[in-house]
């Protein structure tokens, strides 16, 4: 068995008496500190810091960097000032997708783009197979480390660390690079995974840990929690935001999965564009939706769904809300089903047991005043 790979931070919590660790995607990571709920809670009320340095980073440079992203990624790079950051997904010919990600314009001729980490080999070989002239490709993942701070009190913990308009004035999806924390230069943006105001530190892997520390005992006083990756998923979840291989996938375009926000099918030809304006005419097929159990019973991944006695989809991610006490999913499902209080029945352990289609996203956050 391959030996796992861990991150900079790994021992700043390895001898966490309460931490729990698991296999993710290659990498020794923590699944929970003190337990998914607590720490699930402290994001949506105060303050949770998470571990996410597995996530892969590229720059991107040269004088037609910005025209090759715009080939590669849906959305429409051309908007970007320097210092904003974009969501946007990479996709094959036929409108599957390679990733979702985000990209981060630094100067006209200067990009960083933040992939998910099971995609980092096939991201960078998907690039470098397209690269055009004077486009130049680095993979900097082994170089930096990320910390993602979340939650409503998140802005008081950066303002004890760092005081100044590259915290207080920072705008959502923007970024301000070269700013000392704890002593170690950083790039600090505001994007976030959990549907919670939230900020994202870069740092050199040398210097993550003192960043690490320094953060959490800024926030102590504030109920900063370290978080693990089952907080991450169920406050992600709770807000629709999607995980590639489950909500995205090579199987599943940005129509399906209801990303078509993202996807600037008006701006110049970008790799899958012509399968998706097809797909959009003809009526996607499928549609992601959420779900509520009407009967009892909790909704997981891959449980079929079913319209009378024909499977119609799967759920993609399903769970007891933390924050609602609801027993919620999403589902891909045939569109002729998505219509919001369409009743369903979900298979769970061989029992089809009722269900209905519900707004999403189950969870909206209530910005502080």
């Amino acid at each position: 068995m391959a030996e796992l790979k861990r991150t900079p931070l790994y021992p700043c919590y390895a001898g966490n008496p309460g931490v729990r660790c698991i296999d993710f995607g290659g990498w020794e990571l923590p699944v929970q500190f003190a337990g998914i709920q607590k720490e699930h809670d402290a994001v949506r009320r105060r303050a949770g810091l998470f571990d996410v340095s597995h996530m892969g980073e590229f720059r991107v440079t040269g004088r037609f960097a910005e025209a090759f992203l715009q080939h590669m990624l849906t959305n429409d790079v051309t908007r970007l000032a320097d210092g904003q950051a974009q969501y946007t997904l990479m996709c094959y010919p036929d409108g599957g997708v390679v990733d979702d990600l985000l990209v981060y314009r630094i100067s006209a001729d200067r990009f960083m783009l933040v992939v998910n980490a099971s995609n980092i080999e096939k991201d960078y070989d998907w690039l470098r197979e397209h690269l055009i002239g004077d486009v130049e490709l680095e993979n900097l993942s082994d170089e930096l480390a990320l910390l993602a701070l979340q939650g409503p009190n998140v802005a008081a913990v950066m303002e004890k660390l760092v005081a100044g308009p590259e915290t207080s004035g920072l705008k959502p999806f923007h970024f301000t690079a070269d700013v000392s924390v704890a002593g170690t230069k950083a790039l600090i943006s505001r994007t976030g995974y959990t549907g919670e105001d939230g900020f994202e530190l870069y740092v050199p892997a040398s210097g993550a840990a003192g960043v690490w520390d320094a953060l959490l005992a800024a926030g102590g006083p504030l109920g900063l929690e370290p978080a693990g990756l089952g907080a991450r998923d169920t406050l992600r979840f709770e807000a629709r935001l999607p995980l590639y291989g489950q909500e995205l996938s090579r199987t599943i375009t940005p129509l399906e999965a209801g990303l078509g926000v993202f996807v600037k099918l008006g701006k110049a030809d970008f790799i899958g564009r012509e399968a998706l304006l097809k797909q959009k005419a003809e009526g996607v097929p499928r549609k992601l939706v959420g779900i509520e159990m009407v009967d009892r019973g909790i909704p997981r991944a891959h449980y079929p769904v079913f319209a009378g006695d024909r499977q119609i989809g799967e759920v993609t991610t399903g769970t007891q809300s933390p924050t609602l006490k609801r027993n919620l999913g999403l589902a891909l499902i045939e569109a002729g089903y998505a219509a919001l209080g369409t009743g369903l029945l979900v298979d769970i352990r061989g029992k089809r047991l009722k269900a209905e289609v519900v707004k999403t996203p189950f969870y909206t956050r209530t910005p502080k005043e």
